[in-house]
């Protein structure tokens, strides 16, 4: 078994203090939208409010993901905490979905029921908030290899494109005097952060339940092993993430009964095609001689079966 250790060094430093800037920033931008949406009547506003507030949250996630993942693999964890930015993202995004249901059902209480709101609050508001977010969203694309930092790079993009509206629609509203032009724009950018919510939950999802990696195809890997010379039969093949970024693959193996120097060459050819053409370093494959059957588990030459079996009629215990 190959323990990989988890990302350190300056690039984990950099994510850090990139993390810790917009948690500060976005903080305090939470704060001013709320307080700003409550004394401009603004359900987009409030709105705005909620997100950033999801968005805190989601980058406090990562932070703590972020520390997790830059500690070693030790016995009790011998895979590391790959999957500890994997588990903050579905938090992230299904929190996400909880708000944009909220927000939804909201703006269609208000679309009943128009309330007043204060066009120039919004804008001012919301314009600050196009800069904060997008400032945060290019810092965030510059370290976003990851499932954990793209889902925070997400919410601030998202949240960059929704204040933007926000801003149209305080202008619609000073022009015309419509005020369902606000829960209309909440409907939008409830829409949003749905739509951009449900491809990391079905994404993170995946990796916890351990499923194929995305665009990973088994009949492919099979494929391209069974084509290694010396390979009879590629069995019993599973491929799985360990973290957002890494993959693991075990499988029995079938091959003529050769000696074992012979055989490690066909190991490293499977490694070398498993690494250069579908990216997975972390393989665990258990080598059957052809000619062999399978009993209680364990792979035995047939000979010795029928010894076992003629011996056990006889009444003598091994």
């Amino acid at each position: 078994m190959h323990v990989h250790a988890a990302p350190t060094g300056p690039g984990a430093n950099r994510t850090q203090t990139v993390l810790s800037f917009s948690l500060v920033a976005t903080l305090a931008y939470v704060a001013v939208t709320f307080v700003a949406g409550l004394r401009a009547h603004s359900l987009a506003l409030l709105s705005e409010a909620g997100h950033n507030m999801s968005d805190f949250l989601a980058l406090l996630l990562s932070f703590v993901a972020v520390y997790f993942q830059t500690r070693p693999a030790n016995d009790s964890k011998t895979f590391g905490y790959q999957r500890a930015g994997v588990l903050a993202a579905f938090i992230n995004a299904a929190t996400l979905i909880a708000i944009s249901a909220w927000i939804g059902f909201e703006a269609v209480h208000r679309l009943g029921a128009p309330v007043t709101v204060q066009p120039k609050v919004m804008m001012t508001v919301a314009a600050a908030g196009v800069v904060m977010n997008g400032v945060i969203a290019a810092l965030l694309w510059g370290v976003a290899r990851d499932v954990n930092l793209r889902s925070a790079f997400l919410h601030m993009a998202g949240d960059t494109l929704s204040t933007a509206a926000v801003i149209a629609g305080g202008a619609g509203i000073l022009l015309t005097g419509r005020n369902w032009i606000d829960p209309v724009l909440s409907l939008l950018i409830a829409s949003l952060i749905l739509w951009s919510s449900i491809g990391i939950v079905r994404e993170t999802l995946n990796i916890l339940l351990e499923g194929t990696p995305r665009g990973v195809s088994l009949g492919e890997i099979r494929a391209s092993m069974e084509a290694v010379e010396g390979v009879m039969n590629v069995h019993d093949l599973h491929v799985w993430c360990l973290g957002s970024q890494s993959s693991a693959l075990a499988c029995h193996v079938t091959i003529a009964d050769i000696p074992p120097s012979e055989s490690a060459c066909i190991l490293v050819k499977l490694n070398h095609v498993l690494r250069d053409h579908f990216h997975i370093n972390h393989t665990t494959v258990q080598f059957e001689h052809i000619g062999c059957g399978e009993l209680e588990g364990c792979v035995v030459p047939m000979e010795e079966m029928a010894s076992s079996a003629g011996h056990g009629h006889h009444g003598h215990a091994h």
